[in-house]
């Protein structure tokens, strides 16, 4: 599904409805201009680059400057280098990496490039952050803490969340509305506590005793 949402998967079937209007086919860089940023299941950071070059990648789509003015890093070039660098220090200190922000991102544990790549989601200052098994891999303590910074990301941005997480706990901690898909159908929409007693749901995900 968020393959789709991103623009890596066209939908066999349905469509794409975003902001009130059908969505035609996109490519993923199109997707990020409307404000969609995503994180993935498996890590996909440049490993011999610094935290912070990383987090800078995710600028991308606001450095407008011209090929020459970036060769020479002259006028417009340069106003967005200072500019653009500085949001991502901002997102760095947010998320309290400032102490690896010139590591090289293979020298780096796990949870720790988990949360630079959602840096770098998030320098790009979408309006819907899309989120893929952001709990994955992590230890209990890796995931209080980035459970709590994407509590932070909603409360102080403003940013709308869609989180894929196999972690129950975490799910039903952090969503306002879960939704919960079987096989591609979908079986359970609503509050969590509303998804927690349909019978639908405990059916698909814990079984059913059978005499």
């Amino acid at each position: 599904m968020l393959n789709v949402i991103s623009g890596f998967y066209n939908p066999q079937e349905g469509e794409v409805i975003y902001r009130g209007q059908k969505r035609p086919p996109m490519k993923p860089f199109q997707v990020a201009r409307q404000g969609i940023a995503r994180t993935f299941q498996n890590i996909a950071l440049f490993d011999g680059m610094s935290v912070l070059d990383n987090v800078m990648t995710g600028r991308l789509n606001h450095m407008k400057a011209s090929l020459l003015d970036q060769a020479f890093w002259w006028g417009r070039a340069q106003r967005e280098e200072v500019a653009n660098r500085q949001k991502a220090e901002e997102i760095i200190d947010f998320l309290q990496i400032q102490n690896i922000r010139k590591t090289p991102v293979g020298r780096l544990p796990y949870g720790l490039k988990k949360r630079v790549e959602l840096a770098r989601a998030l320098v790009a200052e979408p309006s819907i952050l899309l989120l893929d098994e952001p709990m994955a891999g992590m230890n209990v303590e890796e995931k209080e803490d980035m459970s709590r910074f994407i509590l932070d990301v909603n409360d102080e941005f403003g940013t709308t969340i869609v989180l894929i997480e196999h972690d129950m706990g975490v799910v039903m901690d952090l969503s306002d509305r879960v939704v919960v898909m079987d096989y591609g159908r979908k079986i359970g929409d609503g509050t969590p506590d509303e998804v927690r007693t349909n019978q639908e749901v405990i059916d698909a995900y814990l079984g059913v005793a059978h005499d």
